[in-house]
């Protein structure tokens, strides 16, 4: 069993009274042992649990629905409702984390306007869906009030916190993604293990320039997201590829994608270049070492 060690970064928004976790999962797709492949002390306090499918909890869901449409609507990539069910709910896990309505800061509950009936308000979501291959689940959808607030009034570290909890509690092994070159999520979505590009280009998506990746949850990964040491983990196992990728550019992805279609690889990229680089700055490519 793997150690999360704490990073010594502040959970006190975390504090289990005004800020908790939550699950929204049928009772068929819960998890058995849940945290049980992780040893962390990150998150003491035990989810409150709703179950999607009693329709008393739809309340709960519109709660959902307006934060993840609120983070994504800019960008066009908002979640139907009938995503939400059909591919989210009815095959996979949903989490994040919930305020109590007492403690709702005053600019979030702006943003949110939640409903006077709901103790719990979700200020965050995750939702990972298992895959056919063996052991592999696909992040479908993270979010957070974050998104939706000025930089005062967030919650330092939600958006990545949202993510390890949903992967320590379902005891997840392997994530698949997708983001967006460019994107600020991809400084997030890399530092959850060694972080392998599947696909460069994807012009069967919505959005070309989308990078899907593949990677073993790593818990080393996690404390190095809020801490700016440089780790020596990435070079001990892997060497650079010979070539670099630039991010704002799709003759680079389109080459890069077919040296992956080509089966030259596997590639990966090191995320803390990523995190420490302009989001717009070319990137080092890897290759394991033997």
């Amino acid at each position: 069993m793997a150690t999360v060690e704490n990073p010594h970064f502040s959970l006190d928004w975390l504090d289990g009274e005004k800020i908790r976790p939550y699950i929204f999962v049928r009772e068929e797709n819960r998890t058995v042992d849940p945290g049980s492949r992780f040893d962390s002390d990150w998150f003491p306090f035990p989810p409150i649990y709703f179950n999607p499918l009693h329709m008393d909890q739809v309340t709960f869901a519109d709660q959902i629905m307006r934060l993840e449409s609120g983070a994504f609507d800019k960008s066009g990539m908002a979640m139907p409702r009938w995503v939400f069910y059909d591919c989210g709910i009815m095959p996979g896990f949903v989490a994040g984390f919930a305020c109590h309505r007492d403690h709702l800061k005053a600019s979030h509950a702006k943003a949110l306007a939640p409903d006077p009936s709901l103790e719990w308000i979700p200020i965050s979501l995750f939702i990972i869906i298992p895959a056919r291959a063996q052991g592999e689940w696909v992040a479908h959808n993270l979010s957070s009030i974050n998104a939706l607030v000025e930089k005062d009034d967030r919650l330092y570290g939600l958006g990545f916190l949202t993510k390890a909890f949903g992967l320590w509690y379902a005891n997840i092994g392997i994530c698949c993604g997708m983001t967006q070159w460019q994107s600020p999520a991809i400084r997030l979505h890399s530092h959850y293990g060694a972080f392998e590009v599947l696909t460069a280009y994807t012009p069967v998506h919505s959005y070309a320039r989308t990078l899907t990746y593949r990677l073993q949850v790593d818990p080393l990964y996690w404390a190095l997201f809020f801490s700016k040491n440089q780790s020596r983990e990435f070079i001990t196992h892997y060497k650079p590829a010979g070539f670099q990728v630039d991010p704002k550019n799709d003759d680079s992805l389109k080459a890069f994608q077919r040296r992956i279609e080509n089966n030259e690889g596997p590639f990966f990229l090191d995320s803390q270049e990523i995190r420490n680089q302009p989001l717009d700055a070319e990137l080092s490519v890897y290759l394991p070492r033997k």
